[in-house]
């Protein structure tokens, strides 16, 4: 059974970092996604099985970076200059349908973590 653990979520000022970091039972491509209060589920950012190709939502890129550690089978999501509007729980999805590629859908993932809390205030 495929498992996704989150972890790196916090409370940060606006402008402020943090790393979100989500450990996975294997290699696969994966996606990062938030869900805020009342509103669906949204992709930020994936990157491919190999880490060849990554992919940002057009209000995340430039300020979250996405990136990936095989040896420790751990997928990183830098996020800088965060804003109130970031606020949201985050998840790791995985999928086992891509090699080389990932998209920003939710319908792409089989598999999904249980979300860490990214809360942006002064």
């Amino acid at each position: 059974q495929l498992q996704l653990v989150e972890s790196g979520g916090g409370l940060v000022q606006p402008g402020g970092s943090l790393r979100l970091s989500c450990v996975a039972s294997g290699l696969y491509a994966i996606g990062w996604f938030r869900q805020a209060p009342g509103k669906e589920r949204e992709g930020v950012s994936c990157i491919s099985r190999r880490g060849e190709i990554t992919n940002y939502a057009a209000s995340m890129k430039g300020r979250f970076t996405i990136s990936r550690d095989d040896g420790k089978n751990t997928v990183y999501l830098q996020m800088n200059s965060l804003k109130p509007e970031d606020t949201a729980v985050y998840y790791c999805a995985a999928t086992l349908d891509r090699m080389n590629s990932c998209l920003l859908s939710i319908y792409d993932y089989n598999y999904w973590g249980q979300g860490t809390q990214v809360t942006v205030s002064s």
